[in-house]
């Protein structure tokens, strides 16, 4: 027989168990998915440009048009100095990385994570032959642990890559913290994959601060962002990023022989999404509504430690004051309060740990959190 990928036994599948629909008396917390539709100015603009015959062979990165617009966007919101000939447009934000891991990475590098993290992340650096360090955050408000950090780092290490707001934490990264992130990658010569697919979604005091925006980071930071999280379009499976001249002449290679381009009528409708503030905005005041429904509801539950989460729409809650490891609580949790979960040990460093997606309905967090309550407070 003809042999495999020597490293496919390494690699997990993340949450994808736990994404398949529940049936239908259950509360669906596992899904990071915007329960809205994408506005209704994109829709038309795809719809448009299909009408229009925009579904041949187009430049490999992404139209000029686009690109300038994801350069605009990214100056203008987040200070990041991004040019229309740096930027790649893929098929999602899992492609972006995958392909910063491909033409950054050589197999047996060490790639450095902060840990819980989204568990792709891992699999991608497996399937390639690199290996993960997974770093454990601060358990009591999932932020960086330096400390930790310099134990880690050896001669092997060539990136580290980070995610805030994060999945699954909830964590915003502080100015400081982001700065302190630079600092260390300097010392140790490293690339930053900066993973921002949730940057316009902070609910605290201070705001999303990208590594590329700071001094001594724009020449080793590669930016992965995407339309999924914010625009509602996760089914389109849209992504961008960007990074120094000489990054992304390697990570165009990878896309150019992995995909060509997106599909090309996709094109004018992500241009038009970077328009939409207003859908955006009321997207966003929406998940900061849920996001502090989730926190008053859960408050007080019998042996539940929630950190309030800070962006996204995640929370990672403590459970170990229950008595039960974190795969026992989600599955007795979706057989006996009907409410489907997240286990933690699914992710390196989530043991104990049970992550709620608060991308539902306030009604939908209103119910599930009462059972919750209700399910533990009579065990």
């Amino acid at each position: 027989m003809p042999s495999f990928n020597k490293n496919i036994d390494s690699v997990g599948v993340g949450f994808a168990s736990f994404f398949t629909a529940p049936p239908e008396d259950v509360i669906r917390f596992t899904v990071g998915q915007p329960d809205f539709s994408t506005p209704a100015l994109i829709r038309n603009a795809a719809i448009k440009s299909l009408e229009n015959g925009e579904t041949f062979y187009t430049r490999q990165p992404g139209s000029e048009s686009l690109c300038s617009a994801v350069a605009k966007y990214l100056n203008e919101e987040f200070n990041i100095n991004a040019e229309m000939e740096r930027i790649l447009i893929a098929p999602g934000c899992k492609q972006t990385i995958l392909y910063a891991l491909m033409g950054l990475g050589n197999p047996g590098d060490e790639v450095m994570l902060l840990s819980p993290s989204w568990a792709t992340y891992d699999a991608q650096i497996k399937l390639l032959g690199m290996n993960p360090v997974h770093v454990p955050v601060k358990r009591e408000n999932y932020h960086p642990d330096f400390d930790k950090m310099e134990e880690a780092i050896s001669e092997k290490t060539s990136m580290i890559l980070i995610n805030s707001p994060n999945n699954p934490t909830g964590a915003v990264y502080t100015p400081e913290e982001i700065k302190k992130i630079i600092d260390f990658a300097e010392r140790n010569d490293l690339w930053i994959l900066s993973d921002e697919i949730y940057a316009t979604m902070t609910w605290v005091d201070w705001p999303h601060v990208s590594p590329a925006s700071l001094p001594g980071g724009f020449e080793r930071t590669i930016v992965i962002g995407g339309w999924s999280k914010s625009w509602a379009m996760t089914g389109w499976r849209l992504g961008f990023l960007t990074g120094p001249e000489n990054a992304m002449k390697a990570l165009f290679k990878c896309h150019a022989n992995a995909a060509t381009h997106v599909p090309t009528f996709l094109m004018p409708a992500a241009e038009v999404a970077l328009s939409c503030k207003k859908e955006v905005a009321e997207m966003t005041d929406a998940f900061r509504e849920r996001r502090q429904r989730i926190i008053e509801n859960l408050k007080g539950i019998k042996g539940l430690r929630v950190p309030n989460p800070e962006g996204a729409f995640y929370v990672l809650m403590d459970i170990t004051g229950t008595g039960m490891d974190d795969m026992t609580f989600a599955k007795r949790a979706l057989d006996e309060a009907r409410v489907h979960l997240i286990p933690g040990s699914l992710m390196e460093k989530g043991d104990g740990l049970v992550r709620i997606s608060y991308a539902t309905s306030i009604e939908n967090i209103d119910e599930g959190c009462s059972r919750l309550k209700k399910w533990l407070n009579e065990l």
